[in-house]
This record gives structure tokens, C-alpha cells and sequence, in this order.
């Protein structure tokens, strides 16, 4: 049985409008296209690119904590302990 959508569902914008070396936008994670074809998406489309937008927050999130891991780790000198 489908569920039906009484609600639209809106736009993941947050209002930094700014792309990242990958093409996605720093505030919202939408590709381009993405942005661009929001409002010609269906609700199914939408909640998936919401899902995309969220997986790539994570590894975001990831990728700044190993590196954050790395600078903080000392380095030992070259000395084998």
C-alpha cells in the first residue's frame, strides 16, 4: 500500500551556497543537478537525495575527524620503540 504525501517535502538548502572540490554545496551536500532539478522531483526522488545528502555528511564528518586523529598524534622521530 503506498503511503500518501499530504506534506511537500523541502528543500535540504541551508543557505551557504558554497560548492566543495567534489561539486557538492557545503551547506546542504546536493550535487548541481540536484539543486537545480529540486522542484521537478517527485517526493520519492526528493527523499533519496535527502538519504545521498546525508550519507555524504557522514563521510564528511568522517574524513574531518581522521584527519583531526592525525595532527593530533605524535610523531615519534623516527625512533623504533
Amino acid at each position: 500500500m503506498q503511503q500518501i504525501e499530504i506534506f511537500e517535502i523541502p528543500s535540504p538548502c541551508k543557505g551557504i551556497c558554497q560548492v566543495n572540490n567534489r561539486g557538492y554545496c557545503k551547506g546542504c551536500y546536493r550535487s548541481r543537478d540536484e539543486r537545480f532539478y529540486w522542484n521537478k522531483f517527485t517526493n520519492a526522488e526528493k527523499r533519496k537525495v535527502i538519504s545521498l545528502c546525508q550519507q555524504r555528511y557522514k563521510r564528511y564528518l568522517q574524513k574531518k575527524q581522521q584527519a583531526e586523529n592525525q595532527q593530533s598524534t605524535p610523531e615519534q622521530g623516527g625512533f623504533d620503540f
